[in-house]
């Protein structure tokens, strides 16, 4: 009964707009970013859109080969900060004839399921129409089942309203023999995937001589972790 003893009032907070930039098609023109972008783009990733300043400088850092923090707030476009550079490198991997080449060129690490199923949610938008680009998520035996056949079943199964589209590879066995260019996992996975021999091939051997990124998304998550 006494007041202010739980619970307050609402708090009201005024979040002022994000600083614009320039767009993926001005980067572009610029040369800070490939060509391919013109064929890539789609609605799901604009080309002509305004990118927030802070995206751009990750971007522009990222391309160079610089390590980065991207820090800020809720629906600020983190994803793009990271996942531009990513599709930047494989473009330009198409430019020199060298994208053929199976082998994981970005990992992107989640500290839930729930986040990396999302981030495949949007990268099959993202790439339906760019099958030349191949990613996958590599997580529990249910939802990354070893047999294409049981994957796919699972997919149709789950997914009703998903794109199927071939250039997500969706069971073990086809990212042991021909690993993804994106490869999107856990960190409990992740540790098993290091000491499993059929999971070699995503780190060791021709096939893993072209990494180049590794994302730690929602890194706060981490805190206290060993």
């Amino acid at each position: 009964e006494s007041p202010d003893l739980l619970i307050k009032g609402p708090l009201v907070q005024i979040a002022l707009p994000y600083r614009k930039d320039r767009s993926i098609k001005a980067l572009v023109e610029e040369g800070v970013l490939a060509k391919g972008f013109a064929q890539l783009c789609s609605p799901a990733l604009p080309y002509e859109r305004v990118l927030y300043s802070h995206q751009v400088r990750a971007i522009r850092k990222a391309v160079m080969g610089r390590n980065l923090v991207v820090s800020t707030g809720t629906g600020s476009g983190k994803t793009e900060a990271f996942l531009i550079p990513i599709l930047n490198h494989l473009l330009r991997e198409e430019e020199a004839g060298t994208l053929s080449q199976a082998g994981v060129r970005a990992m992107l690490l989640y500290p839930m399921n729930a986040l990396a199923n999302d981030q495949m949610k949007r990268l099959r938008r993202i790439l339906q129409n760019y099958p030349q680009i191949t990613f996958g998520r590599y997580i529990n035996i249910d939802e990354t089942p070893d047999k294409k056949s049981e994957a796919l079943e699972y997919f149709k199964r789950t997914y009703p309203d998903e794109p199927e589209i071939d250039n997500e590879l969706k069971s073990r066995e086809e990212m042991h023999a021909t690993p993804p260019h994106i490869l999107l996992t856990n960190y409990a996975m992740l540790e098993y995937l290091l000491l499993r021999p059929a999971a070699s091939p995503l780190f060791d051997g021709n096939t893993g001589s072209h990494w180049r990124f590794i994302v730690i998304d929602e890194a706060h998550v981490y805190d206290g972790a060993n």
